[in-house]
């Protein structure tokens, strides 16, 4: 188990935020960016994250406008291929309608309304929805959703009950969260969170995210003696991070 810090004793400034959020725009080349700008008083460089909710800077409190944008402009190839490549790889609009395929466990299930039903469940390549055809899109959508987070949560126990001994850590509590990126987490006290939307990708993706948040509980980081953790319980870990970051957009709908 990676040792706990102790606790400190902070002075905070009075009616300053520890944090701040706020939107902008840049002009890049003959393109204006907008990004969100997030100011914090306990960062202390300049960061850039590009995902699906496009560009996030992240600065310290009282790191100047002028320097921002300077490294912004200093990366502009960076950040516009990797915003190209995040374009390229959002999936089209989901229509919710009954002959629509969702994944579960990295297979396709397509949607079947069945009123003679009482509750959603599975059947063979069929994910059965306890409705008729005048059900609303948003309630179809709320009925699929709740599945999935259903069988999230009881996959990801399960999961976490088979490699906790193998890492020879404690069972922790399994949250689940509404990421679409970060896949999970590991917080101090023990807790696992894990994005329900993991659900919808094969299997061996989701064991590398719950051992690599498992492995938490021994090295608190990404060193080398976090990574021999995972590796000692998945030999292949590499190729499936490289897999889940390469093809993880594939199995989403939303």
């Amino acid at each position: 188990m990676a040792k706990r810090k102790p606790m400190q004793l902070e002075l905070v400034l009075d009616n300053v935020p520890a944090q701040t959020s706020s939107r902008h725009q840049f002009r890049l080349d003959e393109h204006w960016i907008e990004y969100t700008l997030k100011r914090s008083l306990r960062r202390r460089s300049i960061t850039f994250v590009i995902d699906e909710d496009g560009l996030r800077v992240g600065a310290p409190w009282h790191a100047s406008l002028r320097r921002i944008e300077s490294l912004l402009g200093r990366h502009a190839r960076w950040i516009t291929r990797k915003l190209g490549e995040w374009r390229a790889r959002r999936p089209p609009p989901f229509t919710w309608q009954e002959g629509a395929a969702v994944m579960a466990l990295g297979e396709p299930l397509t949607l079947a309304l069945d009123p003679a039903r009482s509750s959603t469940a599975r059947d063979g390549n069929l994910l059965c929805i306890a409705a008729n055809e005048a059900i609303e899109p948003g309630v179809l959508a709320a009925q699929v959703t709740a599945w999935l987070r259903s069988t999230a949560q009881g996959w990801f126990e399960q999961r976490a009950a088979h490699y906790a001994p193998e890492l020879g850590v404690p069972l922790p509590a399994i949250y689940l969260s509404n990421a679409r990126s970060r896949w999970g987490s590991c917080h101090p006290d023990g807790r696992v969170r894990l994005s329900w939307r993991l659900i919808q990708m094969p299997p061996e993706l989701i064991d590398y995210v719950v051992v690599h948040e498992l492995a938490h509980l021994r090295e608190a980081n990404h060193s080398q003696y976090f990574w021999r953790w995972v590796a000692r319980v998945l030999p292949d870990y590499e190729i499936r991070r490289r897999a889940l970051r390469r093809d993880s957009h594939r199995y989403l709908f939303a």
